[in-house]
């Protein structure tokens, strides 16, 4: 297997409420390779995020998709600058997120927040000055 990650696909609620999140309010291009009312893809330069029916996902896996709480998993976005990571919390929050742990100082020497989108996916914006992922 090669050292990649392709596409990360969010099960949601409600397709264009998280359309309109993902691309109205924070910014993301969608990929002509979507099919609206069906899946939406956004592109995240190497990587893809998508957007699918959260029942029709877990049909997809064959789980159940009732259950709800943390989902054991938090999607990140590393910034250039220290700055750049209140301005994404405060673009996510007027998207409509619920911003879960306001930006600090971190143990680690950085800088970061979480926010929810909402579906409840938790994200994480941090800025690391000993590295840069982007």
């Amino acid at each position: 297997m090669e050292p990649r990650i392709s596409l990360i696909t969010l099960g949601v609620a409600d397709l264009e409420r998280s359309l309109v999140f993902y691309r109205d309010g924070l910014g993301l291009p969608v990929r002509a390779e979507s099919s609206p009312n069906v899946i939406v893809f956004l592109d995240l330069g190497s990587t893809w995020l998508a957007l699918f029916p959260r029942a029709e996902l877990a049909a997809d896996v064959g789980v159940s998709p009732a259950g709800s709480g943390f989902p054991a998993i938090t999607l990140a976005h590393n910034v250039r600058e220290r700055e750049d990571v209140d301005a994404v919390l405060v673009q996510a929050s007027k998207a409509g997120a619920e911003i879960v742990r306001p930006a600090h100082f971190t143990d680690w020497g950085g800088y970061s927040g979480y926010f929810k989108d909402p579906d409840g996916f938790p994200w994480e914006v941090a800025w690391n000055p000993h590295f840069w992922i982007g």
